[in-house]
């Protein structure tokens, strides 16, 4: 267990709603974090934030705007992440392993079929989609937000798309680090900030980015994001995880109201995220025109007007 003691199935109360979580592992138990924002019984949600490691921090864009909507939700920084116990057990950052974390998650709020919307971005749009495909009695709602249903196919778009767009010399800069390893060169950062970030993942100069982007970047865990998504910043690499995975096939199967959100200048293709809303049975596309990556800054206004619509909705039954 790492150092870590056994908590032994006690969940702390920690102030300002924030509370740590026992959850079991293979590999033994340990604790995460969440803050509760808001109260409303009748529609809650569930965050999940991206990475892999990254943490709930960026996210802080909801206080903006769903305590006025009326809207309960609750940030949760995922295992290894943020506020969260972070064990050095590389068998753990397993996507199944990720998906039984939620469920303990939800289990221990007391979520359910009358009141728990699943929401998440980047990443955690991939284990949302995970999660409804497992448990989706669970769930009222879903929201997949920034996220395509294939590895595959988003490579796809980085290789055939995003990439020809760049400086090729950059770009063939760029490879050689991540083909040497040498990924924490500063020169390395400096050439992606420039040439990519502030075009497709937060469309801002990099000295304005808010206080929460800072904060989340600043805090990702390597450990988890190398090993799932590998150590590039231009798709997944060919070792990581997560290369291979692809729920595009199962879209149909999850049944409960879905929202996808897709973004004009996201390193996600949106054309790909508006398809995952027709194959979904009761989804509905969300497209920002204006947005990128984090669409929530970028284009925030139409971001979180069609999200609260969304909830609302869900709320109010119409998309019962």
């Amino acid at each position: 267990m790492s150092g870590y003691l056994d908590y032994s199935g006690r969940d702390d109360i920690l102030s300002g709603g924030a509370r740590k979580i026992p959850v079991t592992t293979p590999a033994g138990q340990y604790r995460v974090w969440v803050k509760r924002v808001g109260n409303n019984p009748g529609l809650r949600v569930l965050l999940l934030h991206g990475g892999p490691g990254d943490t709930h921090e960026y996210l802080e864009a909801c206080d903006s705007y769903l305590p006025a909507a009326g809207i309960e939700y609750y940030y949760y920084d995922q295992l290894g992440s943020g506020f969260s116990d972070r064990p050095g057990e590389p068998s753990l950052w397993d996507l199944d392993r990720f998906v039984d974390e939620v469920e303990q998650v939800r289990r221990a709020l007391g979520l359910g079929r009358d009141d728990f919307v699943l929401y998440g971005h980047s990443w955690g749009g991939l284990l949302a989609i995970e999660y409804a495909l497992h448990y989706q009695e669970h769930l009222r709602g879903l929201v997949i937000s920034n996220m395509m249903s294939s590895g595959p196919a988003y490579n796809d778009y980085a290789e055939q798309v995003l990439m020809p767009q760049m400086d090729q010399a950059v770009l063939a800069e760029i490879k050689a680090f991540e083909a040497s390893g040498d990924i924490g060169n500063p020169r390395y950062m400096e050439l992606l900030t420039e040439h990519h970030y502030v075009h497709h993942v937060l469309r801002m100069p990099v000295a304005d980015w808010p206080d929460p982007v800072q904060r989340a970047f600043a805090h990702i865990n390597p450990a988890i994001y190398v090993p799932m998504q590998g150590p590039s910043e231009l798709g997944i690499s060919a070792e990581a995880s997560l290369a291979h995975w692809d729920r595009t096939a199962e879209l149909a199967s999850i049944e409960v109201p879905a929202l996808v959100i897709g973004a004009r200048h996201d390193t996600m293709d949106p054309a790909h995220m508006k398809m995952m809303a027709g194959r979904l049975p009761r989804g509905r596309y969300l497209y920002c025109p204006d947005g990128s990556h984090m669409a929530m800054y970028d284009d925030q206004a139409v971001y979180f007007t069609g999200l609260i619509d969304f909830l609302h909705d869900i709320a109010s039954h119409s998309l019962r």
